[in-house]
C-alpha cells in the first residue's frame, strides 16, 4: 500500500507541476520566470478555465495524498 501511495505521490506531483507550467501566460522562458510581458488581464475562457480547475483539483488530490501518507507511515 505504500509503494502505490509513494506512486500516485510522484504521478500527482508531476501533473500539477506540468499543469502549472501550461499556465503561464508569457510566451517562452522569459513568462515562466515571472518576467513582465506588458499582457493585460484577461477572464479564463475555454481550456484556460479547464486547466485552471485541472490545477486546484490536483493540488488537493497531492495535498490529500501527503497528509495520508504522513498519517498513515509516521
Amino acid at each position: 500500500m505504500e509503494t502505490y501511495l509513494n506512486i500516485g505521490l510522484i504521478i500527482t506531483s508531476v501533473a500539477l507541476i506540468a499543469s502549472v507550467i501550461l499556465q503561464s501566460k508569457g510566451a517562452g522562458l522569459g513568462g515562466l520566470t515571472g518576467a513582465d510581458t506588458g499582457s493585460v488581464f484577461t477572464a479564463r475562457r475555454g481550456i484556460e478555465k479547464t486547466l485552471f480547475y485541472v490545477t486546484i483539483a490536483l493540488a488537493v488530490l497531492f495535498f490529500a495524498l501527503a497528509i495520508l501518507e504522513l498519517v498513515l507511515y509516521h
